[in-house]
């Protein structure tokens, strides 16, 4: 069992630069901005279908970039691709907005790290998430980059609209409005690892599986999980399937994922021309802790044009 001081250092990685990265600050349109890491391309892409490509990752409700590192480490150690992550607004070290956004308005950040950072060049993207909200989002808004730059998209654990399954708890609810109002702090250890286990991996997952994510969620501050909560209770980006149809798209989910299900993930691939499907039987929302190969092997797919 992990102890707390490993829970820390867990923590910390969102803080600390991780090896071989460079870090980068973002300007939004509101005049805030966001959290960049870079990894440089490897020797291993030199040649090879990732020369040139660059995998950006945007990560899901309550987490931050860090979420991803299980699979940027495959996909550095395979691929040697470029890889850049992002911390949404609010999120991890991204500054905070003073209003409720909406899930649609962070196309529009995806647009503006992708402007400074990686302005030029093919790209597969993946979201997991509120960060596959995040791709469908800029796909709507961007279709003709979409069409020339975009080599593949893999969503993961995501949705195009979940509004619906959620509104049949009110309490939950009424906790989010009230954490949208509250002071900027996070709830620590009132969140405890039990409950967020049985909501968000699959029954079998292994404690030091769940601890790195749990612990990202423990950091994010209440105002950030309340006002987020509410803007996807309005996301629907249903028409934005239509031009992920311009490009492959690979659809991921557990069968015991309780906050995007099964059903959702079938939403998305029979909305999206030629999209396919994975289900992965007994793993929850967490994929990219809980499957990061299966992930990595996605993303490698579209970066070598499988």
């Amino acid at each position: 069992m992990p102890s707390r001081s490993t829970a820390r250092r867990v923590a910390a990685r969102s803080a600390r630069l991780p090896d071989g990265a460079v870090r980068h600050r973002v300007r939004l349109a509101g005049g805030t901005d966001v959290h960049v890491v870079e990894w440089p391309a490897g020797p291993a892409a030199a040649g090879t279908s990732a020369e040139g490509v660059t995998v950006v990752l945007a990560h899901g409700w309550t987490l931050s970039y860090a979420s991803w590192l299980p699979v940027v480490e495959l996909l550095r150690s395979r691929n040697g691709v470029r890889v850049v992550a992002f911390d949404q607004p609010g999120h991890g070290l991204s500054a905070a907005e003073s209003r409720t956004p909406t899930v649609h308005e962070l196309g529009d950040v995806l647009h503006r790290v992708l402007a400074a950072v990686v302005p030029t060049g093919p790209l597969v993207l993946a979201g997991h998430s509120m960060g596959g909200m995040t791709i469908m989002a800029w796909a709507a808004d961007h279709a003709e980059e979409l069409a020339q730059r975009v080599r593949g998209a893999v969503l993961v654990a995501t949705s195009a609209k979940v509004g619906d399954d959620r509104a049949r708890l009110p309490l939950e609810r009424a906790l989010m409005r009230a954490s949208a109002r509250a002071p900027r702090v996070a709830p620590g250890r009132l969140l405890s690892t039990r409950a967020q286990t049985r909501l968000l991996y699959g029954r079998e997952t292994a404690r030091e599986t769940v601890v790195p994510g749990v612990t990202l969620i423990r950091h994010t501050s209440l105002p950030t999980m309340g006002r987020f909560f509410l803007a996807l209770q309005q996301h629907d980006e249903t028409e934005a399937l239509a031009h992920l149809g311009a490009v492959p798209t690979r659809v991921l989910v557990g069968t015991a994922d309780r906050l995007t299900p099964v059903a959702h993930a079938r939403a998305l691939a029979n909305g999206i021309r030629g999209a396919r499907l994975t289900v992965l039987p007994g793993l929850g929302h967490m994929l990219t802790y809980e499957a990061p190969d299966v992930v990595a092997d996605a993303i490698g797919d579209l970066i070598s044009g499988g």
